[in-house]
């Protein structure tokens, strides 16, 4: 009888520690393994070493606390997440999304989660719960204030992506003011001055990328391929001084491109739940061409501060070697940032000029229009790598806005948090309390008729002429979906607060301007030299909604290869 009083006791103290350990958790966020395994396992072992003096009844004992304790704390959260009482609970949403981010990540492995979280807006409305503690918003009327100068800081995504809690790149630092102060050798390397010394490189880069392309003349290429060469050729320039050339190779040496990609579907998924990525970060090999990839970045960095400054590269400015009063920056926040700008700087600008090639050819309206404006600028024998005209060129602007509006390179954008010791964040209708994840959906926001129409959900530059408000912009009379639109009609809708390829704000994307001039420059040499064709051919043999249905979503998009014929001009 006493043996059975005991393990009633044991249970309700057990019972009791499960709930305690819950409050814990909610409160206070760690990525300490150690203090995870502390509050998990030492509160049962310890009330059974006190609880149970008998030797041969521990293990038993053991047992049964553990799973009482461990049992209780999750039908405690998984409970607590659901109730009425949750900070969250008036905003709806998937019952999976409520009880664990597990669900969300397992919705991302098909690369399709844009598409999803899409589906859910249009469900649920603006703002939807894609987590226990996570929202996904598409309200353009909140997005300066979520996002501009009095904005939120970054979410914890980058932990797991980076598999680690410390040493993240600056793109992925919590802390609004260590953030922005990193910022500033960005500022400095993507501003106007270290623009003009890296157009050169460009210029260089895309010279060879149209020079090996005219080998290639009247064959097939996978055009998104050399996109992919040139892209990493130039960053590797510009980051690091050099120490790539896989467009001279013509293939993806070193599976530099094939690792990337392997490793931003790994890190999407522990992206949504960061803690489990820091756990499997300690395994060796656990993580495949996600470690490669970083390994790969740090060794490129390193070469780099090795070998010195021999020009005014991203780095000269990363630095400070451009502020010889100031002291070299910490090695390790240059590895840091090393990894962002290969991530950042070469994958999203192949994504998109893919996406503009594809959209060309699926348009030959536009592509039309675009040759047109580009010969006018650029006829055969200019120079067109000189950026000269590039201000006087809106149909290229419009092209390439259109482009990232329907197929946005980094399709969830930049999650952002609500401080959990700070005050709850109001804006109009929306209440977010402490802790709260925020995404400001990109796809979503892109798609939505209220920020775009007519053609929501179609590819029609136009739009962005028709908004200049400039008379001289005048629509093409031949393009069917023109007809009886104009800036006034009450169907157009445009408004660029819900345009946000490269996110707002004072931590927007640094590298905007240096993205806009790479693909201006690059369309701008290809289309004077070739005329592309569907590679498949035309007509039965491709279907360009192939495109859209095979573009997925690991945080930096994944693209399928687009076969083209290259006829030289």
């Amino acid at each position: 009888m006493t043996a059975n009083n005991g393990s009633s006791s044991a249970f309700g103290i057990a019972v009791v520690l499960g709930l305690a350990a819950h409050q814990v958790f909610r409160k206070y966020e760690t990525y300490n393994i150690g203090v995870h395994a502390a509050i998990l396992f030492a509160p049962p072992v310890l009330l059974t070493l006190l609880a149970h003096s008998a030797q041969p009844t521990l293990p038993h004992a053991l047992l049964a606390n553990v799973a009482t304790y461990l049992t209780t704390l999750v039908l405690s959260v998984l409970v607590y997440r659901i109730s009425p009482v949750h900070p969250l609970a008036r905003y709806p949403g998937p019952l999976g999304c409520k009880l664990s981010k597990f669900w969300l990540a397992t919705r991302c492995i098909s690369g399709f989660q844009h598409h999803y979280i899409k589906s859910l807006h249009e469900q649920y409305g603006d703002v939807v719960r894609i987590g226990p503690n996570e929202v996904s918003i598409r309200d353009s009327t909140v997005l300066n204030a979520l996002l501009g100068t009095s904005g939120l800081p970054k979410g914890p995504h980058f932990i797991g992506r980076m598999l680690n809690n410390k040493g993240l790149p600056m793109v992925g630092i919590q802390d609004t003011e260590t953030h922005l102060r990193r910022r500033k050798n960005w500022n400095r390397g993507m501003g106007p001055a270290a623009l003009r010394e890296y157009e050169p490189l460009i210029a260089k880069r895309a010279r060879e990328l149209v020079e090996r392309l005219e080998e290639h003349a009247g064959g097939v290429v996978t055009i998104g391929n050399w996109f992919n060469f040139f892209s990493h050729d130039f960053m590797s320039d510009m980051a690091f001084g050099g120490g790539s050339e896989l467009l001279q190779a013509g293939n993806d040496r070193g599976n530099v491109w094939s690792v990337l990609e392997e490793a931003m579907f790994i890190a999407t998924f522990f992206g949504h739940m960061p803690w489990l990525g820091v756990y499997v970060g300690k395994i060796p090999a656990a993580t495949g061409n996600l470690v490669v990839l970083l390994n790969n970045c740090v060794k490129c960095t390193t070469a780099r501060l090795t070998r010195g400054s021999e020009k005014k590269d991203l780095f000269h400015y990363l630095n400070n070697e451009d502020l010889p009063d100031k002291p070299p920056a910490p090695v390790q926040h240059l590895v840091d940032d090393g990894i962002l700008a290969i991530i950042a700087g070469a994958d999203t600008t192949s994504i998109a000029l893919t996406s503009v090639a594809h959209c060309l050819l699926a348009h030959p309206d536009v592509y039309a229009r675009l040759q047109a404006e580009v010969d006018r600028f650029y006829p055969a024998g200019a120079d067109a790598l000189d950026t000269t005209h590039h201000r006087d060129m809106p149909y290229l602007t419009a092209v390439i806005n259109e482009t990232l509006r329907v197929f946005p390179p980094v399709p969830g954008g930049s999650q952002r948090y609500v401080r959990p010791d700070g005050k709850a964040v109001v804006v109009g209708n929306l209440v977010l309390p402490p802790g709260t994840m925020v995404w400001p959906h990109v796809y979503s926001h892109h798609l939505d008729p209220r920020n775009f129409a007519p053609h929501t959900t179609s590819f029609w530059p136009e739009r962005w002429l028709l908004a200049s408000g400039d008379p001289s912009l005048s629509l093409s009379p031949s393009d069917p979906a023109a007809r009886g639109v104009s800036a006034s009609s009450p169907e157009f809708r445009h408004d660029e607060a819900g345009f946000i390829p490269f996110s707002v704000g004072p931590m927007n994307c640094v590298g905007k301007t240096l993205a806009m001039q790479e693909m201006r420059m690059v369309l701008c040499a290809v289309l004077q030299k070739f005329r592309m064709r569907a590679g498949e051919g035309e007509g039965e043999g491709w279907d360009p909604r192939t495109y859209e249905a095979n573009y997925r979503d690991y945080f930096t998009a994944q693209r399928p290869e687009l076969p083209v014929v290259l006829e030289l001009r």
